[in-house]
């Protein structure tokens, strides 16, 4: 019996912003954030397991620099359902392909399911729910739908979704997407947050592959047709697009299913400290030995249960030492990893720090 969605798991993002825990043979979907003790790889392939119903039926796409470790880290998973990008192409050009390769093997009429592996759900009963509701909208309407978050802070983040008319005859709503706004500004995202038709844009899609092969072909034409016509050898002179960008801001298939379930989208440090702080009194988040005078909503974290981090008068800060590096930013900075990446990435004789 087929399943009623075959999963993807998207993992070749590098998790920068992660770093110096993330690194280019170590990348944050191999790490352990949440406490669980599973890898956010592992943890997405145990969310998503029951709906795929066995690791036949679930894929993973990600990149050639760290195949082997998706290998090692899911071992039961099939090696021909892991397809490697020889390079990152963002995700227009990774759901396409995937999207090609399961068509072929399962046939057009399946309805497929995109998911990135930095996700954390809480609430799985609600999560397998809202999937089925999902695949039965993609299946018996031909929809594109994708999981929105509804917003509790006007971030800026995150794309937001317009909902717009209610397309559902199901106890879940589901709506037509009026349009897609690509991370706005704060004031912008306030009145967003303040009229209640919008959803921060998950990044997680469900639709049956025949659906978006046919309109990735009205849309996104130079993007699949030198797929189906050259497969992956192409896939370096592939255009860098986003789905969004490519495909979901211009069909007029979209819509939203804004989710009940928990979730947060690990994507900085501060991520971890609302996943993990469990105590609102304790002055700091504490993930390494810590020695502290004066030193306040802050986040400590070490690799090495022998290392000790001492502060003295300091606040908002995280503090990271993994093996050779410190970290050191304000949190509200952390995006600005990415910056300092590219300095090191200048100096050649630093690139045993990446």
């Amino acid at each position: 019996m087929n399943p009623p969605l075959i999963p993807v798991i998207l993992a070749g993002g590098k998790g920068e912003r992660f770093w110096p825990l993330s690194r280019r043979h170590n990348p944050k979907q191999f790490l352990s954030l949440d406490g669980s003790g599973d890898s956010l790889l592992q943890a997405t392939a145990k969310r998503l397991l029951p709906i795929a119903q066995g690791w036949d039926n679930l894929w993973v796409i990600t990149s050639a620099l760290i195949a082997d470790g998706v290998k090692e880290q899911l071992p039961e998973l099939p090696i021909s359902n892991i397809l490697v990008e020889p390079e990152g192409r963002d995700t227009a050009p990774a759901v396409t392909w995937a999207t090609l390769e399961i068509a072929k093997k399962c046939g057009e009429d399946r309805v497929i399911g995109f998911f990135p592996a930095d996700h954390w759900i809480g609430n799985q009963r609600v999560f397998e729910s809202t999937l089925l509701a999902a695949c039965k909208q993609a299946q018996d309407f031909s929809s594109i739908v994708t999981l929105g978050i509804k917003p509790d802070q006007p971030a800026t983040g995150y794309g937001y979704i317009q909902q717009g008319e209610n397309l559902s005859f199901q106890p879940i709503p589901v709506y037509k997407v009026n349009r897609f706004t690509e991370k706005p500004d704060r004031g912008t995202a306030e009145i967003f947050l303040a009229s209640g038709d919008y959803s921060w844009n998950s990044g997680m899609f469900i639709f049956k592959a025949s659906v978006v092969i046919s309109e990735l072909k009205k849309y996104a034409s130079e993007i699949i047709q030198p797929l189906i016509e050259k497969g992956v050898e192409i896939y370096p002179q592939l255009p860098k697009k986003s789905i969004d960008y490519a495909l979901m801001e211009k069909t007029r298939l979209a819509c939203v299913l804004p989710v009940q379930f928990p979730w947060d989208d690990l994507g900085d440090w501060n991520a971890v400290e609302r996943l993990r702080q469990d105590d609102d009194d304790e002055p700091n988040l504490e993930l390494a030995r810590h020695i502290g005078l004066d030193s306040k909503d802050c986040i400590f974290y070490a690799t090495d249960s022998n290392e000790v981090i001492v502060s003295i008068g300091i606040k908002e800060l995280v503090v990271v030492r993994d093996k050779n590096v410190t970290l050191i930013v304000h949190k509200d900075r952390s995006q600005d990893i990415k910056q300092v990446l590219k300095k090191i990435q200048d100096q050649s004789d630093l690139d045993y720090l990446l």
